[in-house]
């Protein structure tokens, strides 16, 4: 059995959800729905009450702003990780670096990307398909949080240190990795998702939060400082962008300490100044 976990921002999911969830998963299924209607619980908190309620063999922590495309996806979720037994997780979006510096797990060249999506974006509808040459299961090293599978007999509760809705899926990727599992982005399931995520205020606070935590856990990534500058240059043009040019900076130099190399910080200082005058 799969539990579907959910962290609702409303006390009643919409009915396209539900109905399309029977309609697909092709598996018996169990709906755990946290209630976070009146904004009581952090991600990391609500994730953790639907653990402990949970009964299924797989955990499927997904938005419900989905909608899934793939017929009978549970069943073939099931015979993905009996014919996978090292992946502990698996998604439909991620990549194989992350940066030091504090980025976005999507912070990366696309041929380091993994994707099997339909993702909206404003008025704009793209189908993403990439990185699937080596077979339909690629390991990858973080996933996006829109869909996680995780089997449950790999024992796993989110950090409730971090506070938010920001990260998690940062947060369950690191401890799988911890315990030497795998994690996977397969092209076998397909879903839609109807919004896109919103980099605010709140999301540069959590991912600053969450790596200067995890910061030695990042380190085994061994990105190289090229893909770092290459990291770091987008995440200052959003940051300028969204915070703003002085509160951009302030935020900037207090991140610098996350990464160890003076080419990188050198290279994006520079270009920093640039950006700024």
């Amino acid at each position: 059995m799969i539990s579907l976990i959910i962290c609702s921002r409303t006390n009643v999911l919409p009915e396209s959800f539900t109905q399309n969830v029977s309609d697909t998963i092709g598996c018996s299924y169990e709906l755990i729905v946290i209630d976070n209607s009146q904004n009581q619980y952090s991600i990391f908190e609500a994730y953790n009450l639907g653990i402990q309620q949970s009964k299924g063999e797989i955990l499927c922590f997904v938005h419900d702003d989905v909608l899934f495309h793939t017929k009978e996806w549970g069943a073939v979720l099931e015979l993905q990780f009996k014919e996978n037994p090292d992946f502990s997780v698996i998604g439909i979006a991620g990549s194989k670096v992350k940066t030091k510096f504090p980025t976005g797990w999507w912070d990366c060249e696309d041929q380091y990307k993994v994707l099997n999506i339909i993702q909206h974006d404003k008025d704009q509808i793209d189908y993403q398909n990439s990185g699937f040459n080596k077979g339909n299961l690629q390991k990858v090293l973080f996933i996006d949080g829109v869909f996680m599978a995780l089997k449950k007999n790999h024992f796993f509760l989110f950090d409730t240190d971090l506070k938010g809705f920001h990260n998690y899926d940062l947060n369950l990727c690191i401890k799988i990795r911890e315990n030497s599992g795998n994690i996977g982005v397969t092209n076998k399931i397909l879903l839609e998702h109807l919004s896109v995520g919103n980099l605010n205020r709140d999301w540069f606070i959590s991912t600053a939060a969450f790596h200067k935590k995890y910061f030695k856990s990042l380190t085994i990534n061994n990105s190289s400082p090229e893909q770092e500058i290459f990291a770091g240059k987008r995440f200052i043009d959003y940051t300028m962008r969204i915070l703003g040019k002085k509160k951009g900076i302030i935020y900037l130099l207090s991140v610098f300490r996350f990464t160890n190399s003076f080419k990188v910080k050198y290279t994006l200082g520079k270009y920093i100044i640039n950006k700024f005058f």
